[in-house]
């Protein structure tokens, strides 16, 4: 009998195991296949989620390099990107508000001054290209003939030729006005010159209503030539040279910034691949590239 008992025991044992790795099998199966919050049927994301506000210049916009990097960026970080589109002067001035997270800009000046602020952390360089005087095809003020951006401002002055500034304190309106205080010359409040206080595109759209010259970015000049009559009258001086950075902004001064984001953004813009994107945008619409990737680069200098 007590054999029969032990054996009797050892099969019991023997049940309850089975018993248990059947039921550990079936759990393992269940919890593979369970549906995330909301019944989505797949497993919940694993990338990052949230919006990441960047705030910048209209040319990024308006060129329409904005609209190749930013779905890309989002298909595959998980961000969704809440664009300002303004001036640089404005878009720094968000960011140091706190109501942007990265800046994406071309006003050196104003970047090293947002910088030595505190404002902006790990400034970094991206791109640049140049500025360009495009103006009517009869060129009245004859800036084909100029040899410099100052002798164009001057000739500009001298004929009092129909001039379209942004008047935005954008990268582009900044550069305008060193070179008018360069060759001496205070252009506000003569007949001849008129501030949009617009953007680039919508500057250039004036400028070719109005027959006036105008200073724009090569980028958004080539973007929207094609709905242009104005031609590029001067271009190829030093002085012109027009380069953007990105710049995380302060977390130690404004605490709901998203600086994982912001670093996830400014790390995606420098990338080799991304790059590369960036050198070859343009090539297939405007004829030419319409920035020069300058990552990992010394920084252009005038």
């Amino acid at each position: 009998m007590p054999g029969r008992r032990l054996a009797g025991v050892i099969i019991a044992l023997a049940a309850v195991v089975a018993a248990m790795a059947c039921g550990g099998d079936s759990t393992s199966d269940k919890t593979a296949t369970v549906s995330p919050p909301g019944g989505a049927g797949t497993p919940a994301a694993t990338k990052a989620s949230g919006t990441l506000t960047l705030a910048t210049t209209t040319s990024t916009q308006d060129s329409g390099l904005l609209d190749v990097l930013v779905p890309a960026f989002e298909k595959e970080s998980g961000y969704t990107v809440k664009t300002l589109a303004v001036g640089s002067g404005q878009a720094i001035a968000q960011a140091s508000r706190g109501d942007a997270d990265v800046v994406l800009v071309h006003s050196p000046d104003a970047e090293k001054a947002m910088v030595t602020a505190g404002e902006g952390i790990e400034r970094t360089l991206v791109m640049h290209n140049d500025f360009i005087f495009v103006g009517p095809k009869d060129d009245p003020a004859g800036l084909r003939s100029a040899t410099t951006a100052a002798d164009a401002l001057r000739a500009i002055a001298a004929k009092g030729a129909t001039f379209i500034s942004r008047g935005d304190n954008s990268g582009t309106n900044a550069l305008e006005l060193k070179l008018w205080k360069n060759v001496g010359i205070d252009p506000k409040g003569q007949s001849w010159y008129v501030e949009t206080g617009q953007g680039m595109g919508a500057t250039l759209q004036i400028a070719n209503q109005k027959a006036g010259y105008t200073i724009s970015d090569r980028a958004t000049y080539l973007a929207q030539k094609k709905n242009l009559g104005l031609e590029i009258l001067f271009q190829k001086d030093k002085a012109l040279l027009n380069v953007y950075h990105v710049i995380v902004v302060n977390p130690a001064k404004h605490a709901n910034t998203n600086v994982v984001g912001a670093r996830a953004f400014a790390a995606y813009l420098v990338r080799a691949d991304v790059q590369t994107t960036i050198g070859a945008f343009g090539v297939d619409t405007a004829g030419e590239r319409l920035f020069v990737p300058d990552a990992g680069k010394p920084e252009p200098v005038p």
